[in-house]
């Protein structure tokens, strides 16, 4: 008689999920935490946030013996060198993100992370020579009629959601290629870029321009929390996608931009036109397929004996 596989443990599996959930519950609502804050410039936030992380990153990695991971990655060039990017990118995508939210602008935040599943699809041919099937073709093709749609009838470029949804999109391509713990990446990244944001908050602290300490207590502890609204959802999904399959995630994901068009539209009353519905409906059509065929082909893919 053969031995039956062992399935994961049930606790294991829930609480995969609830931490995934509970990372993209995090990131769903960081318009609420930002939009208080709409009187200190983007690149401060950014700033703050990217040096707050560093060190709570750094604290946590310490607490379980795991600094040397860092050490290991940075040791290494070619390594150091596509983390210094990462930590670009990763830059760049909160400067925007967060200009965008203190700008009136969360609806077209949330349509960049609704469109970044799709980017990945073509960064995967584009730079990895990954081949598409038919509804996949189709699904970027819906996603790209959708994007065409609100440039044609607004006259502008999306920019915001574009620049959300390709500079997080090469973030991932580039993590991808960089065998690094999601954790121990995020401190070398954050430590390769830390001293530029300390030198400008210093810069600002000495002209008499910077927000902290200056404004209010509440401005500085949410600028302080900027580490901790970082770090833990980070740790959220880095331990959820352990747990439950990456396919799961993949849907889980969408929890955040939906969170954001519903607080751009009825918390913050931003106009939500039929134009814009259109073209929105065009990418959600795209994502529907796209996720559909991604779960037809994982039913009928065979069960290892």
């Amino acid at each position: 008689m053969s031995t039956p596989a062992v399935a994961a443990p049930a606790s294991s599996f829930n609480r995969g999920h609830a931490a995934a959930i509970g990372a993209f519950l995090i990131w769903g609502l960081l318009p609420l935490y930002l939009k208080p804050m709409n009187s200190v410039p983007a690149l401060q936030i950014m700033s703050h946030r990217l040096l707050w992380c560093c060190l709570f990153v750094m604290l946590w990695l310490g607490a379980r013996g795991q600094l040397g991971n860092v050490r290991t990655a940075l040791a290494d060039g070619p390594t150091r060198l596509r983390l210094f990017i990462t930590a670009l990118l990763i830059s760049v995508n909160w400067i925007v993100y967060v200009w965008g939210v203190n700008s009136g602008h969360v609806l077209e935040t949330s349509l960049g992370y609704f469109i970044n599943p799709l980017v990945n699809v073509l960064l995967g041919v584009v730079i990895l020579k990954e081949r598409l099937n038919r509804p996949q073709w189709i699904a970027v093709a819906f996603a790209f009629a959708g994007v065409a749609w609100l440039t044609l009838q607004t006259g502008k470029l999306p920019w915001i959601a574009l620049s959300l949804a390709l500079s997080f999109g090469m973030y991932g391509l580039i993590r991808k290629m960089v065998k690094v713990d999601a954790i121990a990446g995020l401190g070398a990244e954050t430590l390769l870029i830390a001293p530029f944001a300390a030198i400008y908050l210093i810069w600002l602290e000495v002209n008499g321009s910077g927000a902290f300490g200056n404004t209010t207590l509440l401005i500085d502890v949410m600028l302080f929390a900027g580490g901790l609204v970082t770090a833990i959802p980070l740790a959220l999904f880095a331990f959820g996608a352990r747990l439950i399959p990456y396919s799961t995630v993949g849907l889980i994901q969408y929890i955040g931009p939906t969170m954001q068009l519903l607080l751009g539209i009825f918390l913050y009353h931003e106009p939500f036109t039929e134009t814009r519905a259109i073209g929105f409906a065009m990418i959600w059509m795209a994502l529907v397929i796209y996720g559909g065929d991604g779960i037809l082909r994982a039913r009928r893919r065979p069960v290892p004996a």
